[in-house]
């Protein structure tokens, strides 16, 4: 019978102290071991996120090939600076140099309203 009483008893130890709100149990972005803060995957290959992964850099074809003038007429250079639904395709996917991308985007629009390119594809 001593041991039932025992058994059903309340534990009398000391009382858990509540864990802090920031504190690295309640899964804030700077414990996440292998990843990167916001819970989104890290890039580069391996487990973990952590191989090494490198881009290289991208130069700007006009300033390679020393293309100052972007003729507006050429409507196979200026294709590869749209994408296929009609928009220009921005400078941090192309590697274009600022310069050269403000050329650009005026020779695509004036090419658009001669209509050598179109504005937008039906879709």
């Amino acid at each position: 019978m001593s041991e039932e009483i025992e058994a059903n008893a309340p534990e009398t130890s000391a009382p858990e102290a509540p864990q802090a709100a920031h504190g690295p149990a309640s899964g804030s972005a700077h414990a996440r071991p292998g990843g990167r803060p916001g819970g989104r995957p890290s890039s580069g290959g391996g487990p973990g996120g952590r191989g090494k992964f490198f881009r290289r850099k991208k130069v700007c074809k006009f300033c390679t090939e020393k293309i100052d003038a972007i003729p507006y007429r050429d409507v196979r250079l200026l294709q590869g600076f749209v994408a296929e639904r009609g928009k220009i395709v921005p400078r941090r996917l192309t590697g274009v140099c600022t310069k050269h991308q403000r050329r650009l985007t005026r020779a695509i629009k004036q090419a658009r309203n001669i209509a050598l390119l179109p504005f937008a594809t039906r879709h």
